[in-house]
């Protein structure tokens, strides 16, 4: 049997209907899956386990029990743990790991009739901004096959895009799930930090900063998976409750801030994409006023970049010591400049962390939410680990993923959202962001800015 991968919300309805089953849902995305492997978005399935799963939702229906999500396929990345999985994070040295129980996350989807269908790929501990891997190698852009989805979560975003399934799960620790869904076309939602219990898991070298992140074809269904997974839980000491919704948007304080403050680069069709988009918007009724945060003296990612390779290193450089080759040469440069830094320069890159939460939060204190690109530029060759130009300027490995990182160091909610496509049909995003705890207000008001970009 084959079945159109529309919404989950469609799934859910039907399976609980019985107009289909569970394990026909299933059934029907492994076969996309299996269609679809030349992107190689979706690294390991275990159908026997899946469809045991599925049968497990259908006799739970039939004894009665509701499930927001009954049977809905979804596809968890490799780095959270899906209990008898095989997750690698991507990492030789994960090849052979098998997770022993549940992330809470997964733990709750399941409990709501959700059946895992697939793990999606990531670059090396999530810690680049495209999917490849030693493991797996390079996850494929699913309009053009020569492009990067960029990363890291560029797996369980190719999968939505591509059809396979109507929501995956990822992390984002830097935009790793919003830049991703920005180039294939989809909506990312990244919570606010805690508003989703992140773990039991793998260690994380983005101490306090990743977060379980939700990716469907819309932000309906992104909120119907942030409400299943959201809430605090005693085996979580930083999962808290977050704030409920505001009724309407039409008074909230909205701001625009073409380039997020920062004096970066940006590509023409972004940039113009972004302000159309912004017109359609006001055009709907939303008063918008152009305003941009300001940050620090010198706040740049290259501030705070040092967290991420100390975080590494103290992971994994006993590792890296033992046999470098072991690891992608990227992150293993990562873990070697890790091992480099001084207390001191980890104490400033925390400084900058704070400094940078502290002047979102005066941000916030003056608008309810802020509209800004997600990423600078479209999708690259998929051999690059970013594009050689953005806005007609030399771009850095890391200029593709200037609009992402200070929202995770101040543990804000964003999502990205489509807003428009380069003459070839590559996606970019509009990026909104709330203040910590306001991801049902942001929910609600991407829902009403969505529908006003698609009229």
């Amino acid at each position: 049997m084959t079945m159109p991968a529309y919404s989950a919300r469609e799934i859910a309805a039907d399976v609980a209907a019985g107009r289909t089953s569970a394990v026909e849902a299933a059934q029907a995305a492994l076969a996309r899956i299996e269609a679809a492997k030349a992107l190689n978005a979706v690294v390991t399935i275990d159908p026997p386990r899946t469809l045991a799963d599925a049968a497990a939702v259908d006799a739970r229906l039939h004894a009665g029990e509701t499930m927001p999500l009954a049977g809905v396929p979804i596809v968890v990345k490799d780095n959270i743990w899906v209990g008898g999985w095989r997750v690698t994070q991507g990492s030789r040295l994960f090849a052979d790991f098998v997770a022993p129980r549940d992330a809470i996350a997964i733990e709750r989807l399941r409990k709501a009739g959700a059946v895992v269908v697939g793990i999606g790929a990531t670059s090396e501990f999530a810690c680049k901004g495209v999917t490849t891997s030693q493991l797996y190698g390079p996850t494929r852009h699913p309009r053009d096959p020569t492009l990067t989805p960029g990363g890291s979560s560029g797996g369980p975003a190719v999968a939505v895009a591509a059809g396979l399934v109507p929501l995956a799960i990822g992390t984002d620790a830097g935009g790793s799930s919003r830049r991703p869904p920005a180039h294939v076309g989809v909506a990312g939602f990244k919570p606010s930090y805690g508003a989703i219990p992140y773990g039991p898991g793998f260690a994380e070298p983005f101490f306090g900063l990743s977060v379980i992140a939700p990716i469907a074809t819309d932000v309906a269904d992104v909120a119907l998976a942030f409400e299943v997974m959201a809430g605090a839980d005693p085996r979580d000491p930083d999962a808290a409750h977050v704030a409920q919704d505001a009724d309407d948007i039409a008074g909230l304080r909205i701001a625009f801030s073409p380039r997020l403050g920062l004096d970066v680069a940006v590509d023409d069709v972004v940039a113009n994409g972004l302000v159309s988009a912004v017109e359609r918007i006001s055009a709907g009724g939303l008063q918008i006023m152009q305003r941009d945060p300001v940050w620090p003296a010198g706040a740049t990612e290259e501030t705070i970049m040092p967290l991420q390779h100390a975080g590494l290193a103290a992971l994994y450089g006993d590792a890296f010591r033992s046999d470098p080759t072991v690891f992608d040469p990227d992150i293993a440069k990562q873990i070697e400049r890790g091992l480099s830094w001084s207390g001191a320069e980890i104490a400033l890159a925390l400084g900058a962390s704070a400094a940078i939460a502290s002047a979102f939060a005066a941000f916030f204190g003056e608008v309810d939410l802020l509209l800004a690109p997600t990423v600078p530029c479209v999708a690259w060759p998929l051999t690059r680990l970013g594009p050689d130009m953005i806005g007609g300027k030399p771009a850095s490995p890391r200029s593709h993923a200037v609009f992402t990182p200070f929202v995770n160091h101040a543990r804000l909610p964003a999502i990205s959202i489509p807003c428009g496509s380069d003459r070839n049909g590559c996606p970019f995003g509009l990026q909104i962001i709330a203040a910590r705890g306001q991801d049902r207000t942001l929910l609600g008001a991407a829902q009403q800015i969505e529908a006003l970009l698609r009229t």
